[in-house]
């Protein structure tokens, strides 16, 4: 409940001075008769009329409440909102060889990567997402979709093993830019993760480029992975798993070439830190611009108040001529 003039409201203190003046100006009507003295008149039984005769006084008031709030006009609102949206389609192209178990980033990169990008869907309320896995070969996880529940979802579910092992960067990048080529979206982009070089695949890495470029789709890439060494979890013949020490490789020229000839950018993470602040970064580069439209619908509330104090006064205007009629 909200008020359209609310600066009537202050109104309402003038009723109880309305009363105290009332009261004063009845006590100097009322006729003095001196006598000597009241002792046998304190038996008598008070007239009803007198009792209730303060009616007249509430019923008045109750009107001159009831007008001031009405004045104020009592208002309810009912809001809606439209929400028009120059959304972007996203791609996150991830790479899930074996290579991602590395546990330079923790707990390793494979957790990492899948934990910063589902935090990355869930603050791109308005665009659609999509997610393709790759390692020896590449596969649509989840096509692109408003749907960020079943979209984080598919994230965490991803693994190394669901695919034949390798590195097949074209055939990631290939699959990202099928299924963008179709959308209709003012801005289309990929954000393409790897911790490796391109080892395998049917599709070379520079002809997925062009297609990317052909297509109009940005490419942000990421190359994962710590400077030099990195621990990596090795199963071990009787059923252990050894820790050893491997080198890493990130084919960085590629990276570089790819996002800068698409108008992306190419981004080293070499901790969990680097790369939520690399995801962080890209949400500031691709900012959706999201129009909201705000619609209120009024609904006035003083015309029962009017009828209230149109109801005090004539009960009022009636009971004074009848039943509490007094002479001059």
């Amino acid at each position: 409940m909200e008020f359209a003039y609310p600066a009537f409201l202050w109104l309402l203190l003038l009723v109880p001075i309305l009363a105290y003046w009332y009261y004063a100006k009845r006590k100097k009507k009322q006729a003095v008769m001196m006598v000597s003295s009241v002792e046998g008149l304190k038996g008598l039984p008070v007239s009803w009329k007198v009792r209730f005769r303060p009616l007249l006084l509430i019923l008045r008031l109750l009107a001159i409440i009831a007008l001031i709030v009405a004045l104020a006009r009592p208002q309810t609102s009912n809001t809606s909102e439209s929400i028009d949206s120059e959304g972007i389609d996203i791609v996150l192209a991830l790479d899930i060889s074996g290579s991602m178990l590395a546990e330079d980033l923790q707990p390793n990169r494979m957790e990492a990567a899948k934990r910063v990008a589902a935090e990355f869907v869930d603050k791109r309320i308005s665009d659609r997402i999509g997610l393709v896995v790759f390692s020896g070969e590449s596969f649509t996880q989840c096509p692109i979709t408003t749907d960020h529940a079943v979209l984080k979802n598919q994230i965490m579910q991803v693994k190394s093993g669901m695919l034949q092992d390798g590195t097949a960067i074209g055939m990631g990048l290939a699959t990202s830019v099928d299924r963008l080529r179709n959308s209709h979206a003012k801005s289309k982009v990929i954000i393409l993760l790897t911790d490796g070089v391109n080892n395998t695949g049917l599709i070379d890495p520079l002809t997925a480029l062009e297609i990317a470029k052909a297509f109009k789709i940005r490419v942000y890439t990421i190359g994962v992975g710590t400077i030099g060494k990195a621990p990596f979890p090795m199963p071990m013949s009787d059923g252990s798993v050894q820790t050893v020490m491997q080198d890493v490789q990130i084919d960085e020229p590629l990276m570089k070439k790819i996002s800068k000839e698409t108008g992306g950018k190419y981004f080293r993470a070499t901790n969990t830190n680097d790369l939520k602040s690399i995801y962080n970064e890209i949400d500031q580069l691709e900012k959706t611009k999201v129009e909201i439209t705000s619609y209120k619908k009024f609904a006035e509330h003083f015309f029962p108040l009017a009828m209230i104090a149109l109801g005090c006064i004539l009960l009022e205007v009636v009971l004074r001529y009848s039943l509490f009629r007094s002479l001059p």
